[in-house]
């Protein structure tokens, strides 16, 4: 897939940015491009929907697999335990709500929604992997509908939706979002997390940075380019969050990518420094969760 122009502001002004591997699975080399005008980056020349797949289809991609296999899966694993509670808890926070419907898009192998579930939220999810659709099934007992289902769910149905890291994935994100705002009830809440390519860790690592991860992430966003995205959607923006253990994550694996001798080790002690850099400035953390509110008086609204 060829961008002429900008994909968010519609500019021609959009030049190379740097040259990316897939390091995770395929070894192929994709472009970033960013727009001279928004200073949105993006995925250049990326595979259609129908050859995307390929580029997931391994036992190590743990948010549909659930491997443990490895030492950063491993780790993975454990960040994500911690999250859970810490992700359980802001929702409840920012939506004023002990217990609500909630769709998580993008649910994986059901984590985050079996949590919320047990916390008493009514949860319905989506997932585009069937392998993950079966486990959240059987295991939490989840109700996991695929993408293309999504015009099946009621409109102004749900207090709260959920995209953990799965907005940058999407091939239409501006469609997709627009019916998130269909299906939120009026005042209700979006909680976006995306990778920050403004973030200190970006720019220390460069071409290596491990978020980057193309081709599977397309959309290379930062606070002020999510403004922007925001602003097209309809939605009210909100207050930002950040998720501060990804910055370790991602920064072990970028030291791997790199071909560093002591990638964990060394990225823990960078991912710390990292951290003690965003106490200043947290608009240039590692991962940001964004608040999008419906506006009462949205145009789509029954």
């Amino acid at each position: 897939m060829h961008h002429k122009t900008c994909p968010l502001c519609e500019s021609d002004q959009i030049f190379l940015h740097l040259s990316c591997t897939d390091h995770f699975l395929s070894k192929e080399v994709f472009n970033l491009n960013r727009c001279g005008d928004c200073g949105f980056v993006f995925t250049q020349d990326y595979p259609d929907e129908n050859e995307a797949g390929r580029y997931y289809e391994s036992e190590d991609y743990i948010s549909h697999s659930d491997t443990s296999k490895g030492l950063s899966n491993k780790l993975y694993r454990i960040v994500r335990s911690l999250m859970l509670q810490r992700k359980s808890a802001l929702v409840r926070n920012v939506t004023g709500l002990k217990k609500g419907t909630l769709l998580d898009i993008g649910t994986g192998t059901g984590h985050f929604a079996a949590a919320m579930k047990k916390a008493g939220w009514q949860v319905n999810g989506i997932e585009i992997n069937e392998k993950a659709r079966v486990h959240s099934s059987t295991r939490f007992g989840l109700e996991i509908i695929s993408p293309e289902q999504i015009s099946t769910l009621a409109s102004d149905s749900f207090d709260c939706i959920t995209l953990w890291h799965v907005l940058e994935h999407f091939h239409d994100p501006l469609n997709y979002t627009s019916e998130i705002m269909r299906l939120l009830k009026p005042g209700g809440l979006c909680l976006i997390a995306l990778p920050n390519c403004n973030s200190y860790d970006a720019e220390y690592y460069g071409k290596y940075w491990a978020a980057y991860d193309v081709p599977r992430h397309l959309w290379h966003f930062s606070t002020l380019s999510f403004g922007l995205f925001m602003k097209k959607t309809g939605g009210v923006a909100g207050d930002i969050r950040t998720l501060p253990l990804d910055v370790f994550y991602i920064s072990i694996l970028s030291e791997r990518y790199k071909g560093t001798k002591l990638p964990f080790m060394t990225g823990i002690l960078k991912g710390m420094y990292f951290s003690l850099l965003t106490v200043i400035n947290r608009k240039r953390s590692s991962s940001i969760i964004y608040l999008m509110r419906k506006p009462t008086t949205f145009p789509h609204s029954s």
